[in-house]
C-alpha cells in the first residue's frame, strides 16, 4: 500500500496535517499526532500494515498490541479518506 498522490503532508514536530489536492474526492484537512505523521511518511514508499508495524515498535516502547491498534485505526482513517492506494 502506498499515500495517494492526490495528497499532500506537512509534519511538524508535534502534528501531521494531510491535506488533498485536486484530485482527490476527499475535502477536508486529516490531522494526527507525531505517530499518525510517521505513518504518513511511510506511506509515501510502499510498504505493508506490518512493515509499518515493525518501523514504529524500533522508534517507540509501547505496551504489547498499542502500536498494532494505532496502526490499523490511522489506516482505517486514511482508506476512508481514500488517502491509501492498495
Amino acid at each position: 500500500m502506498k499515500l495517494s498522490k492526490d495528497f499532500i503532508s506537512h509534519v511538524t514536530e508535534t502534528e501531521s496535517l494531510l491535506v488533498p489536492s485536486g484530485g482527490a474526492k476527499f475535502s477536508g484537512i486529516i490531522k494526527g499526532n507525531k505517530t499518525f505523521g510517521l505513518i504518513v511518511e511511510l506511506l509515501k514508499n510502499d510498504i505493508t500494515e506490518q512493515g509499518i508495524i515493525d518501523s514504529l515498535r524500533s522508534e517507540f516502547d509501547a505496551p504489547e498490541g498499542k502500536i498494532e491498534s494505532d496502526v490499523r485505526s490511522a489506516l482505517d482513517e486514511l482508506r476512508n479518506a481514500g488517502a491509501i492506494v492498495d
